[in-house]
């Protein structure tokens, strides 16, 4: 999931993700955990401390399988995947040694600019287990668009909240966002069809039925008012997916969906 948050387009509800008062860069992170180290130093330098960073395990066995590793032990080594990647980007001289990783005897440089490191934000469809974690140890939410609607989403903010106090921080200023939010806007009924069942019901392997309640493919007051329940229901920024004509598609958001929106 976390590896397509790193999408061509990413949109801040209610604020403008371009309009400088909330710009920043995001990288998806890798299924195998650490391998994106070196890229999101280098993306934090580049964007002069803009960063922030999406991660997740995946939930592809074949993806586990492909490399030699046990599915069953995704989520021990996405935790202390994340481990290392704050030891390797803080400055503090602290090492990190898991059961899978270590950092012992590592000094990555140059370091990020942001201090004590880009933040981390972690994917979660909303389970109680998953919702923990991204309290536990997590600088955001990251809430998967095509396996929630917005009453859904809502609860799940709200066990975040109970989960974030327990954990002696403040919900208020813990961020969100909605990823894989595929898009493709159009008025004519034939083609979101086609879009539906032959790229994205083909690409996620779900009903079309329930595809078509819960992502952006039609016209555009259709979709601005599903982005409106979100933003109800507390979605702070969604990141849009165009799945075809990327470009035409992300002007007609900016000029028939985004102003249905609202500030």
């Amino acid at each position: 999931m976390a590896r397509r948050a790193d999408g061509p387009c990413g949109r801040a509800l209610p604020q403008r993700q371009h309009g400088g008062r909330d710009e920043r860069l995001t990288a998806g992170g890798s299924r195998s955990g650490t391998d994106g180290k070196g890229a999101g130093r280098h993306r934090d330098l580049l964007s002069n401390g803009r960063l922030f960073v999406g991660v997740g395990p995946g939930s592809s066995a074949r993806d586990y399988e492909i490399v030699n590793l046990d599915y069953q032990e995704r989520w021990k080594r996405f935790d202390e995947a994340i481990r290392v990647l704050r030891a390797l980007w803080s400055t503090d001289g602290n090492y990190f040694t898991g059961r899978f990783y270590s950092t012992a005897g590592i000094d990555l440089q140059p370091k990020p600019l942001q201090r004590p490191t880009p933040p981390i934000w972690i994917g979660s469809w909303g389970s109680d287990a998953g919702l923990r974690r991204v309290a536990r140890l997590g600088d955001g939410w990251l809430a998967s668009a095509y396996n929630t609607m917005p009453d859904q989403f809502r609860i799940g903010l709200d066990k975040l909240g109970l989960d974030l106090t327990n954990a002696g921080r403040d919900p208020a200023t813990f961020p969100n966002a909605l990823v894989t939010m595929f898009m493709y806007i159009t008025e004519d009924k034939a083609t979101a069809e086609r879009i539906l069942s032959d790229v994205i019901g083909a690409l996620l392997k779900r009903p079309v039925e329930q595809m078509r309640e819960r992502l952006l493919v039609g016209p555009p007051d259709m979709c601005g008012q599903k982005l409106a329940a979100y933003k109800a229901a507390g979605v702070q920024r969604v990141f849009l997916w165009p799945v075809a004509d990327e470009l035409d598609q992300l002007t007609i958001f900016h000029q028939k969906v985004a102003p249905l929106v609202g500030r």
